[in-house]
């Protein structure tokens, strides 16, 4: 029986044929002999954490896998801001930012180039320093840094994160405008927070735009022939809300092996033990030493989740072959990571990605399933032989949708309750829960 469970989500690994790689996805191109022998060694499907042709980004497309509904999402602000380290309280919204090289055109914000990067650090100092703290409305503004010139806004007040985007995500387009969601009108009080945050959003927009334009800093990389960094847009608003944690929800101890600010915020959110790594460039190597951390790491929790971004960002470059390459190199990186645990009995090995990225056109991410593995004690083992999108679809796992993904995992731990079963107050998917011992009653009365 299978005791333990370790997840390996490969990001944004699902992606679309290409003629130049003879009509094959990057993944059906790529050599990998050990994602084939996982395959051929377990028990194979197809994965979609929503809806087929439904394009989901990572923070959406976990919080699905690791089973919590999509009501208790907060956003992917609030999430961000949680792994940044900012102390956001129930009544704030968090709002992800970054800054651009912009001009107004005409009294609208156009877009010249969304990433202006890469920036020094004396540049990100000047930057934090001229626009880090404002107040407009009654509403408190403060940005906080993640990555380069990423970060997210903390936004105190009568404040409500049911608002639009401003950012276009394309070069040479006009922002768009700021404005409560349609959500916002079934309750007044929330439809006013947000008309507030639209506008005080939009002042903020604003004086960074006039204040970075004429800075020193523009001046000189106007000299140096570099994008000015004189705008900042915003994008997914949100907001903290009680959930129950993982361990509660599934009875697992539960660790998440991942890096940046926002997989370290979702392991907070959710109750998982984060533990943060960085990325060096070697693809392979990095996967490899997470795998090596997941095994020592089984000393104190059941359940891991090690995470790669390197094939989402590779397909960002609209690139199949530098894709493929970046696939090759991790699928290495598996064959180091697991030689200790390919014989591990009580080991679930589970390989997925959360979504596709396709290398060409114009989509951020695209809606098609990600190939699906599960080895270990007691799987099934079907005719599937190599570990790619087309061949998974013929295996015994069928088509899974993410709230079903935690019920496979416990069914393959055996820890799946049957239904109906009631030995705690709340009902739990998983068995036995946490009861509470029987205690006979005096034999006074019993009468």
């Amino acid at each position: 029986m299978s005791t333990k469970c370790l997840l390996i989500v490969l990001d944004g690994l699902g992606d679309r044929s290409y003629e130049a790689l003879g009509d094959r996805t990057p993944l059906q191109a790529a050599r990998t002999p050990t994602l084939d022998r996982i395959a051929r060694e377990g028990a194979n499907g197809l994965f979609h954490a929503g809806l087929l042709g439904q394009a989901l980004p990572s923070e959406n497309a976990h919080f699905a896998m690791f089973g919590f509904p999509a009501e208790e999402f907060p956003g992917r602000g609030a999430i961000e801001a949680l792994g940044a380290g900012v102390d956001l309280q129930p009544d704030q919204v968090a709002v992800l930012a970054h800054f651009v090289s912009a001009a107004n055109d005409a009294g609208r914000l156009r877009i010249v180039k969304d990433k202006a990067g890469p920036v020094s650090q004396s540049e990100h100092n000047e930057l934090l320093e001229a626009v880090g703290e404002f107040h407009a409305q009654d509403i408190d503004i403060s940005f906080h840094p993640t990555h380069g010139l990423f970060g997210v806004l903390s936004l105190s007040g009568a404040v409500s994160p049911l608002i639009t985007d401003s950012t276009p995500m394309r070069d040479g387009v006009f922002a768009s405008r700021i404005l409560p969601l349609v959500t916002a009108a079934a309750d007044p009080a929330e439809l006013a927070r947000a008309q507030l945050t639209a506008a005080a959003l939009i002042r903020y927009i604003g004086w960074v735009h006039r204040r970075l334009e004429n800075h020193p800093l523009n001046a000189q990389r106007l000299r140096q022939g570099l994008p000015l960094l004189n705008g900042m847009v915003t994008q997914r608003a949100g907001r903290l809300k009680p959930l129950i944690p993982f361990h509660e929800r599934f009875g697992l101890r539960g660790a998440s092996i991942a890096s940046g600010a926002m997989f370290l915020g979702l392991a907070r959110l959710l109750g998982l033990r984060p533990m943060p790594v960085t990325d060096s460039g070697d693809h392979g190597r990095d996967l490899a030493a997470r795998l090596i951390l997941a095994r020592e790491a089984f000393q104190d929790v059941d359940f891991i989740h090690a995470h790669t971004k390197a094939p989402d960002e590779a397909a960002h470059r609209k690139d199949p072959q530098l894709k493929k390459a970046v696939i090759e190199s991790l699928d290495q990186g598996l064959a180091e990571g697991l030689a200790s645990l390919w014989d591990d009995p009580e080991l679930l090995l589970i390989v997925t990605a959360d979504h596709s990225t396709p290398s060409d056109g114009p989509l951020i991410h695209s809606g098609e399933a990600v190939p699906l593995v599960m080895r270990g004690r007691g799987q099934r083992i079907d005719a599937v032989m190599c570990f790619d999108g087309v061949a998974a679809a013929t295996g015994c796992l069928g088509p899974v949708r993410g709230p079903e993904f935690m019920p496979l995992v416990l069914n393959a731990l055996d820890l799946a309750k049957l239904q109906g079963v009631m030995d705690t107050p709340e009902d739990r998917p998983f068995w036995p829960g946490p009861y509470e011992p029987f205690v006979l009653p005096p034999e006074s009365e019993e009468a």
